[in-house]
């Protein structure tokens, strides 16, 4: 018998972008086996760009240039072997690189109001899905913006655009062999925002006035060159130029004003593309003159046997005009009588007073000068002997922590080392925290001795002390420990002190900050951890933690930073605490699209709407539709509380024009209305007719009434009419009843009730809020009787 040929290895699947080489082999185990290729079932004899291969064992199909036509399942025979596989053509959309890196390496740059048009061809296997996204929320057509797309291209064009339209965008071109993605910038540059306010009025006296104000929120994407600042004097109407500042600058001052005129200032931005509209103050009055008020009491510097030198700081109240200098006097403690220390004021702040006597007791006072004149004294400054000063005891030596605890740290240290004749009295202990500079006693009294123990400290407090000797002739030089001393904390488990200031629900307007802060406590230090839907926070998120309390800030809130917040508290030692909280990011409605009014039912107008771009992001949205009957009427409220898109109107008088208006609510306000511009009419017609009851025929047709059509629930704005209708059918034809809370409405003047062939009808004329309640209409004939009920309920004016 003669050996069989077998498959040592056979052919494999293959998937190839297209334009790349592809390759299909099999390997059997006999040399002499000539093989035939299939495709699709059919033998392969030739094959455009395709080449059959034999060497050895080895059997090759090479395709040199993978095309559409290459595209199917391959199958191999020859002798008793027999293998199959596939050859799979990808043909994902590709866009040309010189293209593609010209538009994602360069933002595309517009002036504000020019079209933009945007334009990508691109290649690939139909069909391909083009689209456009802006700030990851996908771009639909407008009244401004349009997205086009052919076979071999897709187009964004901006009719008008504006700084609305800068950030950045994506395309993705998407089929079925993959994805493409393209990232692209667009900057759209205008004349900058007014500057922000409001102007701040700085100073304002006798003579000068000094306003300042804050950079534009937005430059309009080219820096602010420059202010222009100008004045309206009160009562007049034309604008007065001041002057201009740099950029770097946002004040300016006015030199030339009237005592007690009032004035109106304005600042207006300038940049390369234009000038601003104008930031406005309010009526700013310039001041009368007024003399200055009274300083804090001199203080003593140094003293010698004839001179002592003091200073003082200029008053909080300075008057309307600068001070020009000061008034200094003395007098001998115990006397009445103040002498002037000099014949012309001071200009500067600190004096050398001679020729005193030695060993008398001197006070000093001192008050300002402006051109308004003398302003109040000063109190006298505490008294100083004309002598020389004593020499005071030196420096404490090896001041130290010995010990410490929860609660306190015990201080040591040694007598200065050359007191010079002067005796140790005692010695001052001092401490003030790390975050002060203010020094306070520890003891009422000097401490005695060369060590001390200071009580009442915090937990983990730290603070600084510093050791002064006292002698007669004064207190010596103080020595301060080089580090902060802290008591030792004990293990307080970590808790969130959460109370009402920390919401579990934050509804946040886009562009306003979200600003976090939650206190804690607990010890040994503390690890906190902000997540952000259980992972860690964007990277715009800044977190601060510090004297207690953590602190999220995210300084312009997206839609994207909606989510559920969770802080994290750990000290490191197995312990842990958590709060959640959630964050919804809203913002005021976009409009809604186009309007569309149709006639499906005759004498009715069915107005439906393209929804709001907000839909996307607003659960809470919804429509308000109003109508007006003249180009320049009234609007009033034809449906509110619409959740969907599409409202129907019954009252339309023919020949009369309509005008129809559609608004997106939510929480934070109203978006800007979408209108039909050309007017509703349904014409009149003039043609009569009439309906003719059906004659009832046929032995014993008599049916109970039953509601075709029940009634429904309505909502309606006080003030206008509600109509409500049902249908009822049934033989004899059902007599009809209205009752309102069980009383009949039959003969109520404020109620029109109709029965057309079966369909019920009762109108409220000029609905109140007395008309809220449950209606029923009852349908009876002889041969039994139905029910139906419905609420009506009454919404106050929007």
């Amino acid at each position: 018998s003669v050996p069989r040929c077998y498959l040592n290895k056979q052919l494999a699947t293959v998937r190839v972008l297209k334009g790349d080489p592809a390759e299909l082999s099999c390997t059997v185990s006999k040399d002499n086996v000539t093989g035939t290729w299939f495709k699709d079932g059919l033998k392969l004899t030739s094959m455009d760009g395709v080449i059959f291969e034999k060497k050895g064992l080895v059997h090759k199909l090479i395709i040199n240039k993978a095309e559409d036509i290459h595209a199917g399942k391959y199958r191999f025979e020859g002798g008793d072997v027999k293998t199959e596989a596939s050859i799979f053509i990808e043909d994902p959309p590709q866009v040309d690189k010189v293209l593609l890196k010209n538009l994602t390496s360069v933002p595309m740059v517009a002036k504000a109001g020019a079209g933009v048009k945007l334009r990508i061809p691109f290649e690939g296997r139909g069909p391909i899905r083009a689209t456009w996204l802006k700030d990851r929320m996908e771009l639909g057509d407008d009244s401004r913006i349009r997205v086009d797309k052919t076979d071999t291209c897709t187009m964004l064009s901006i009719s008008s655009c504006d700084r609305r339209d800068c950030g950045d965008y994506k395309v993705r071109l998407k089929n079925d062999s993959g994805i493409l993605e393209i990232n692209l910038k667009l900057m759209v540059i205008d004349k900058p925002q007014p500057p922000a306010g409001p102007i701040k009025i700085v100073e304002s006296s006798a003579n000068n006035i000094m306003i300042q104000w804050k950079p534009p929120k937005d430059d309009g994407g080219k820096p602010v060159q420059r202010y222009l600042v100008e004045r309206q004097q009160v009562g007049r109407n034309d604008w007065e130029t001041l002057g201009e500042t740099p950029r770097s600058c946002t004040s300016f001052t006015m030199s030339k004003v009237e005592e007690e005129m009032s004035y109106y200032f304005r600042v207006r931005a300038m940049n390369a593309e234009g000038v601003s509209d104008a930031l406005e103050s309010g009526e700013v009055k310039a001041a009368g003159k007024a003399s200055p008020g009274a300083p804090d009491p001199p203080e003593i510097i140094s003293a010698s046997r004839d001179t002592i030198t003091i200073s003082w700081k200029a008053p909080r109240k300075t008057g309307t005009s600068q001070i020009m200098g000061y008034i200094v006097q003395k007098r001998k403690k115990g006397t009445v009588t103040w002498l002037p220390v000099t014949n012309v004021p001071v200009k500067d702040k600190k004096l050398k007073v001679t020729s005193l006597k030695k060993g008398v007791l001197y006070e000093f006072r001192v008050a300002a000068v402006n051109a308004a004149g003398t302003g109040q004294p000063s109190d006298p400054s505490e008294p100083a002997f004309a002598q020389d000063p004593t020499k005071s005891p030196g420096q404490v030596q090896d001041l130290k922590v010995s010990s410490s605890d929860s609660t306190s740290v015990t201080l040591t240290w040694n007598k200065p080392e050359v007191q010079d004749g002067n005796d140790v009295k005692g010695y001052e202990v001092e401490m003030r925290p790390c975050n002060s500079l203010s020094w306070t006693k520890c003891f009422t009294l000097p401490a005695e001795s060369t060590s001390c123990r200071v009580q009442g400290l915090q937990a983990k407090e730290k603070l600084f002390l510093r050791v002064r000797a006292l002698s007669d002739s004064g207190p010596g030089e103080a020595s301060e420990l080089e580090a902060c001393a802290g008591a030792a904390a004990p293990v307080v488990s970590p808790r969130l002190l959460i109370d009402d200031t920390v919401k579990s629900f934050l509804v946040i307007k886009a562009g306003n900050p979200i600003r976090v802060k939650i206190p804690f406590e607990g010890s040994p230090e503390l690890v906190v951890t902000w997540l952000k839907d259980g992972l860690p926070l964007p990277s715009r998120a800044a977190v601060s933690t510090e004297d207690g309390s953590t602190q999220l800030l995210l300084r312009a809130a997206e839609f994207s930073d909606s989510g559920t917040y969770t802080v994290e508290l750990g000290n490191g030692l197995g312990k842990r605490e958590t709060f959640s909280f959630q964050v919804q990011i809203t913002d005021i409605p976009q409009p809604p699209g186009a309007i569309r009014l149709e006639e499906n039912v005759p004498n009715t107008v069915t107005v439906t709407w393209d929804p709001s771009a907000s839909e996307q992001w607003e659960k809470n949205l919804y429509y308000t539709v109003l109508k007006r009957e003249s180009q320049k009427g009234l609007w009033h409220v034809l449906g509110d509380l619409i959740y969907n898109n599409k409202f129907t109107f019954t009252r339309v008088v023919p020949g009369r024009d309509y005008y129809f208006r559609v608004v997106a609510k939510n929480d934070l306000g109203v978006s800007d209305p979408s209108e039909t511009v050309q007017p509703w009419r349904i014409c009149k017609t003039k043609a009569e007719f009439r309906v003719k009851a059906p004659k009832y025929r046929g032995v014993n047709q008599n049916q109970p009434p039953r509601f075709l059509v029940p009634l429904k629930p309505h909502v309606v704005v006080m003030g206008s009419e509600c109509h409500m209708s049902c249908a009822v059918g049934g033989h004899p034809p059902p007599k009809i009843t209205w009752y309102k809370d069980s009383r009949d409405l039959s003969r109520d003047p404020n109620y029109v009730c109709t029965n057309d062939f079966g369909v019920c009808s009762l109108v409220v004329l000029g609905v109140t809020k007395q008309d809220e309640g449950e209606y029923m209409v009852e349908a009876s004939n002889e041969v039994g009787r139905a029910f139906s009920k419905a609420f009506l309920a009454i919404k106050g004016n929007s």
